[in-house]
C-alpha cells in the first residue's frame, strides 16, 4: 500500500502584481499600438510586400497566449499573417522568434505534416512603431483546431477546455491518432546537446546540417520572468551536453523562482519551510544523477506547450497543420518520451476535483491514446519509416508506470512543482518519514540557511511591491 504524502501541498500562485501589471502593459499597447490604423496599414504593407501578389483585404487582429497577427487575404484565394509578440507576455520576443523560425524550417524539410511557410521576418527596428519583430507566414487553411475535436461541446470559449466525459472512442482515436503521428515523427531526429536548434550555417538555405546551437529557451523561463520577477542572469545561457547537467540547471531554477518571486510566493513560515525542504531534495536528486535515465541522449525534439489547440484541422477534424512552434528545443529523452500531458486537455494542477482524480481519469485516457500511437508505429514500420526500437509508445508506458512521468512534469513547471513533488515523487525516491527525516537530508549550508532564507520571505509577504518591472517588461528587443 502506497504511504501517504509527507505533506499535502498546493501550487504555488502567480505573482498577482506582476500578472496586474502586464495586463495593464498589454492594454495600454493595444490602444496605443495595436489599434492604430496607421501603425496596422503599415503592417499590411510589410506583409504584401513579403508576401508578393494582389492583396485583397487586411481583417483585424487576433490575440493568442504570446502573439497577436494580422491575416491578410489574397487575390490567388489564399492567405498570409503577420505575427508580433505580446510585449506583456513575450519575455524573449526576438529570441523566441529566430528559435522559432528554425524549428519551422526543420519541420518543413523533414516532418510530412505542415507547418506555416516563412516568408520573411524582422527585428523589432524594421518593425512599425514599437510593434516588435515580427514573422511573415502563409496561413494554413482550417475550421478547427483539435481542442474543438475533444472539448465539452459548446463550451464557453472564456472557461478552460475540458475533455468532454461522453466523447466517442472513434472520436477520441481520431484525435488522439492524429496527435501520436506527429508525436511519433518529431521523436525521430536525435541532437548531441540540449538545447534550441539551428542550422549549421545560419545564412545557407540549402544547408540541412542542424544541430542544437543556443541556449534551450522554454515556456517555464518565459513564465519565471514573466511572473515570477527571476533575473534573466539566472537563467541557463548556454547548451547542456548531459541530461543530468540540464535537470540540475532545473532543479536550481525551482530554488531561484521561490527565491525571487517576491509576492504571493508562500502562505506562511511553515508552507516555505516545506518549499525549501522540496526544493532542496529535488536538487540533491538531480546532483545524485537520479531523476534521468538517458544522461548523454540521444536528445529529442520537444515542445513546451505542444497540444490540440495548437493543431489546425478541417471540417471532419482531419488534420491540416500544426501551428505555434515557440519553446521547441532538443530536450532529454525523457521529456519526448513521458506521456502527453494533455490527454484530459486540462492540467492536473487546475484540475476541479484535485490530483487523485485526475490521475485515475487520465490513466483511463493514456489506454486509449497508446492504443492508436501503437496503431500508428505499426503502420510506420511496415512502411519502413521506423524500426522496432524506435517505437514510442513503449517508453510512455513505462514512464507512467514508473512514475518518471511526474519527474518530467515537475521539472518543467514551477509553479505545479510543490503539489507534484510532495504527491508523486517524495515517497518513491526517500521511502517512509516525516518533514524532520526530510530536513535531516539536506546539506549542512542547507540547513543552516533555512531560518534566514524564511525570515526573508516572511518580510517581502508583509511588504507587498512589484520590484524590477523594468528588466521584466522591457524586453521587445529580446
Amino acid at each position: 500500500m502506497a504511504l501517504a504524502p509527507v505533506t499535502n501541498a498546493e501550487c504555488m500562485e502567480f505573482d498577482s502584481l506582476a500578472s496586474d501589471r502586464g495586463d495593464e502593459i498589454f492594454a495600454k499597447w493595444k490602444t496605443d499600438t495595436l489599434f492604430n490604423r496607421d501603425i496596422l496599414r503599415k503592417a499590411g504593407t510589410i506583409l504584401a510586400d513579403k508576401r508578393g501578389g494582389v492583396p485583397d483585404t487586411l481583417l483585424g487582429p487576433r490575440k493568442g497566449a504570446f502573439n497577436v497577427f494580422l491575416r491578410m487575404t489574397f487575390g490567388d484565394g489564399r492567405s498570409a499573417i503577420i505575427r508580433f509578440p505580446c510585449p506583456s507576455t513575450s519575455m524573449f520576443p526576438e529570441e523566441k522568434l529566430k528559435r522559432e523560425i528554425s524549428v519551422m524550417r526543420f519541420l518543413e524539410q523533414h516532418m510530412s505534416f505542415s507547418v506555416p511557410h516563412v516568408l520573411g521576418y524582422g527585428t523589432a527596428e524594421e518593425s512599425p512603431s514599437n510593434m516588435g519583430p515580427f514573422v511573415v507566414m502563409d496561413y494554413l487553411d482550417h475550421e478547427h483546431d483539435l481542442v474543438d475535436a475533444l472539448n465539452i461541446p459548446d463550451r464557453p470559449g472564456i472557461e478552460r477546455p475540458v475533455l468532454y466525459p461522453e466523447i466517442s472512442e472513434d472520436r477520441l482515436k481520431l484525435a488522439y491518432g492524429q496527435m501520436s503521428d506527429i508525436l511519433l515523427q518529431m521523436h525521430k531526429p536525435s541532437f548531441s546537446r540540449i538545447g534550441c536548434i539551428g542550422r549549421e550555417d545560419e545564412d545557407d538555405d540549402f544547408d540541412d546540417v542542424w544541430t542544437a546551437r543556443y541556449r534551450p529557451l522554454t515556456l517555464n523561463m518565459n513564465e519565471l520572468v514573466q511572473m515570477g520577477n527571476l533575473p534573466r542572469n539566472l537563467l541557463p545561457q548556454s547548451t547542456f551536453e548531459t541530461a543530468s547537467s540540464y535537470y540540475l540547471a532545473l532543479a536550481e531554477m525551482h530554488m531561484d523562482h521561490l527565491q525571487y518571486q517576491r509576492n504571493d510566493a508562500i502562505h506562511s513560515a511553515e508552507d516555505c519551510r516545506q518549499k525549501y525542504i522540496a526544493r532542496c531534495l529535488f536538487r540533491k536528486l538531480a546532483r545524485e544523477r537520479r531523476l534521468c535515465k538517458y544522461d548523454h541522449g540521444p536528445f529529442k525534439l520537444f515542445c513546451d506547450d505542444f497540444r490540440p489547440a495548437n493543431v489546425l484541422a478541417d471540417a471532419e477534424f482531419r488534420v491540416t497543420g500544426a501551428v505555434d512552434w515557440e519553446f521547441t528545443y532538443a530536450a532529454p529523452a525523457e521529456f519526448a518520451r513521458s506521456p502527453p500531458f494533455w490527454l484530459l486537455l486540462e492540467l492536473p494542477e487546475y484540475w476541479p476535483e484535485g490530483l487523485d482524480d485526475w490521475t485515475q481519469k487520465y490513466e483511463r485516457r493514456l489506454k486509449t491514446f497508446l492504443e492508436a500511437l501503437q496503431e500508428k508505429e505499426e503502420h510506420a514500420i511496415r512502411r519502413g519509416i521506423i524500426t522496432e526500437n524506435d517505437r514510442l509508445s513503449r517508453y510512455m508506458k513505462e514512464s507512467w508506470e514508473t512514475g518518471d512521468f511526474w519527474v518530467n512534469y515537475a521539472a518543467r513547471r514551477s509553479w505545479a512543482f510543490d503539489m507534484i513533488y510532495w504527491a508523486k515523487i517524495d515517497r518513491r525516491f526517500f521511502g517512509a518519514g516525516d518533514l524532520e527525516d526530510r530536513f535531516r537530508l539536506l546539506t549542512k549550508d542547507e540547513r543552516e540557511g533555512i531560518g534566514a532564507f524564511i525570515e526573508r520571505k516572511l518580510a517581502e509577504k508583509e511588504d507587498r511591491k512589484l520590484k524590477d518591472w523594468e528588466s521584466v517588461t522591457a524586453p521587445l528587443n529580446g
